[in-house]
């Protein structure tokens, strides 16, 4: 019996993630984030840009000797001031890497880098052997690789590998590609440069055209090995491929997608909560896998299915990535199991009557309002059955009649 490939999850979280708009963090913010990653099981942590700034500088170094299990990378440019900064932060790291980049599309030779295609070649050597000076692990990476010239990447990634680059990474930059075409491109670099050469490819997709996630696991189709993403998805512009999605995609689809990593996924929800703590930037409520209605349900259908079988209705358990139960939501699309699961839980067991007397008063109210919370549900059962007013100690009644109070 074959065991299912490892792939690498490298976390750019501090780096990109970063660079999103609004979710800068301090030095400490950064290591308390860097622990969590590092006892989440990601492979690598990409702490920062040492030349970019003092703190980013002081961000990979903290990190490095915060973080003793995981490969600690930082990014540098291909350049020699780069190269000796980023080594300089980061050389302390149990485990480092250097993370070295240069741009290979056209659109950015001419108009951003203002360089040749052989001096973009005579650059990336050089960087990738002054950083092999340094440490054996060392990343290359091709900028806005998507656009470039196939044949030029290839060439550009060649040279890197010769210079003793063992890690490469094909990053969609922009957010360009499409699942088959980046498959196909990834698929060019095994076959003409990679070949049976002892190094890894990586993918790093961004989220402009909403494929992300989708363009990284269909590189892994082509040979890539290692997936670089961020809790939450942030990122530049529209954001990163999103860690959660990436893990729980291959676990969930092991039929499709026969990989392991070494991510503790009870850890993903209470990591998602730390960085939106640390950020104060939440995800949106439909965000796959740590939204807060990833395992909610408010119609009737759903819900039924729910309660009787959670499988019904969700591929994945809420305890799977750390979330504590799944939830009922009760509002105008709520069906009558729901609605009695509810008084259940609060005690009051309806018989068939009394339920279709508290549903039809229950819809009344869905209808005017957003939330439904228990005090509601109280008002709204038979007269008889409604708890007595609590007023101990000067508090408020418990029953508010919500019905009259919107016009019921």
């Amino acid at each position: 019996m074959t065991h299912p490939e490892r792939i690498k999850i490298f976390d750019t979280t501090l780096r990109d993630g970063e660079q999103s708009p609004g979710c800068s963090m301090n030095l400490a913010e950064k290591i308390r984030l860097a622990r969590s990653l590092q006892s989440l099981g990601v492979d690598v942590i990409e702490a920062g840009f040492p030349i970019a700034s003092e703190g980013d500088f002081a961000a990979v170094r903290g990190v490095a000797a915060a973080c003793r299990e995981a490969t600690v990378a930082a990014l540098c440019r291909t350049t020699e001031q780069d190269v000796l900064r980023a080594w300089e932060a980061v050389g302390s790291a149990a485990r480092p890497r250097l993370h070295t980049f240069v741009a290979t599309s056209d659109i950015h030779l001419e108009h951003k880098l203002r360089k040749s295609r052989a001096e973009v070649l005579r650059m990336t050597r050089e960087a990738v052997r002054l950083a092999r000076a340094f440490t054996e692990d060392v990343e290359f990476s091709a900028e806005d690789a998507t656009r470039s010239d196939i044949g030029f990447l290839c060439e550009v990634f060649a040279a890197a590998v010769e210079e003793g680059a063992r890690t490469l990474n094909v990053p969609d930059t922009v957010g360009y590609t499409t699942p088959t075409e980046f498959r196909e491109i990834v698929s060019a670099v095994r076959e003409r440069v990679v070949c049976e050469r002892d190094v890894t490819i990586s993918v790093h997709c961004h989220n402009d055209l909403g494929l992300a996630v989708a363009n990284s696991l269909a590189a892994l189709d082509a040979g890539a090995r290692q997936i670089e993403c961020t809790v939450n998805g942030i990122g530049e512009r529209a954001g990163n491929a999103a860690l959660e999605e990436v893990v729980m995609a291959l676990r969930v689809r092991s039929d499709r997608l026969p990989y392991v990593c070494g991510v503790r996924t009870e850890s993903l929800y209470p990591t998602s909560q730390l960085l939106s703590e640390v950020i104060g930037f939440g995800v949106q409520p439909n965000k796959a896998i740590v939204g807060r209605n990833a395992f909610a349900h408010e119609a009737g259908i759903h819900q039924h299915g729910v309660l009787s079988n959670p499988l019904c209705y969700e591929i994945m358990t809420p305890e799977s990535v750390g979330v504590p139960a799944n939830s009922i939501v009760l509002g105008k699309h709520s069906g009558r199991h729901a609605l009695s699961r509810r008084f259940e839980e609060l005690g009051f067991r309806l018989s068939g009557v009394e339920l279709d007397e508290t549903y039809h008063r229950f819809t009344k109210l869905a209808d005017r309002k957003k939330r439904i919370y228990d005090q509601d549900l109280l008002s709204l059962l038979p007269e008889g059955r409604r708890p007595a007013p609590v007023t101990a100690q000067g508090q408020a009644p418990l029953r508010i009649d919500l019905l009259e109070a919107y016009g019921g």
